[in-house]
């Protein structure tokens, strides 16, 4: 039995892990998995494609609207964008103000030792070189994360830019994937882009604290991103759509994020039905152990408990 799926990137690591290690214990069940952003993962399920998709960014009612069946929201782990940087003779981790974030994106803050980047580092020596911006080429929902974020801080970016897994950028170049963006960033001195955590780590770039909500400067980990994510445990709405950037708390990671899996509620073929709802049901369960990992936080259990329920849904 093959099972079709395509989407995000941003999950992408720990995907790959949980497939192996399932197909390793279920050896006549296999998912192919294309990571090639959440942008096409939904244009694929829209098309027939795939068997479902992945998305870090809900769909949208309109987006919804224009399925043939309704589409499930499952979110599978919690994850985190960090801003991640190749910046000349700077080798401690850089604090960055929202305000400085929007300004490098969108292009009024042009120079890496720029007032409202040198005043949070008063121990850095910053270079007086141009800002590369880095961003996603392609529909992103990492750029999804990024921007709702951007969005939520900044009245000019929500203005002149806002939120999307595709927007006009005002300055910078495109990398394809997170994969992309990482490497972009490893080659170009001076630029600056966005990646989930575990391809800053994983590649040993540096990436920057960012200022939260309650106006600390929060280093992206695993216990940042649950505590983002604590607000919206308990108070998860029955179709799992929801966004957590921005989220209060003093100890919680702004740029932090959900993931989904976006499954038909309708699957004609049975044996394709039972086996993506006997995946659903081992990653709820077994496959959360894997999640830490990978830098990727475990779905908070009153969110776990709701999931379970929810494959009841999928006829």
């Amino acid at each position: 039995m093959l099972l079709n799926a395509a989407g995000a990137t941003f999950p992408y690591p720990i995907y790959s892990k949980w497939f192996d290690v399932y197909h390793t214990a279920h050896s006549n069940i296999q998912i192919n998995y294309q990571s090639i952003g959440s942008g096409g993962g939904i244009r694929q399920l829209q098309g027939g494609t795939v068997d479902f998709g992945a998305s870090d960014m809900p769909l949208t009612d309109e987006q919804i609207a224009g399925f043939k069946v309704k589409i499930l929201h499952f979110p599978t782990v919690l994850g985190a964008v960090v801003p991640t940087y190749n910046v000349s003779g700077v080798s401690t981790d850089l604090n960055f103000t929202q305000k400085a974030l929007a300004g490098i994106y969108l292009g009024t803050i042009t120079k890496w030792n720029d007032p409202e980047i040198a005043k949070a580092n008063p121990g850095a020596k910053l270079p007086g070189d141009d800002i590369v911006v880095v961003h996603r080429s392609e529909g992103s929902g990492t750029s999804f994360i990024w921007t709702d974020f951007l969005s939520k801080v900044s009245d000019d970016w929500k203005n002149k830019v806002g939120k999307g897994a595709s927007v006009n950028w005002p300055v910078g170049l495109g990398g394809k994937g997170n994969e992309g963006v990482t490497g972009l960033v490893k080659q170009t001195p001076g630029s600056i882009g966005y990646v989930e955590l575990i391809y800053a780590l994983q590649n040993n770039i540096p990436f920057g604290k960012v200022q939260n909500a309650a106006g600390k400067f929060v280093k992206a980990d695993l216990a940042g991103v649950t505590a983002a994510a604590a607000g919206a445990a308990n108070a998860m709405p029955d179709d799992f759509r929801v966004s957590i950037t921005n989220s209060p708390g003093a100890a919680a990671y702004p740029i932090s994020s959900f993931t989904w899996l976006l499954i038909p509620s309708q699957i004609s073929d049975p044996a394709k039905r039972d086996a993506i709802k006997g995946f659903l049901t081992w990653m709820l369960a077994d496959g959360q152990g894997y999640n830490e990992g990978l830098s990727y936080a475990k779905l908070p259990k009153p969110v776990v408990d709701k999931e379970k329920k929810a494959i009841a849904m999928i006829q």
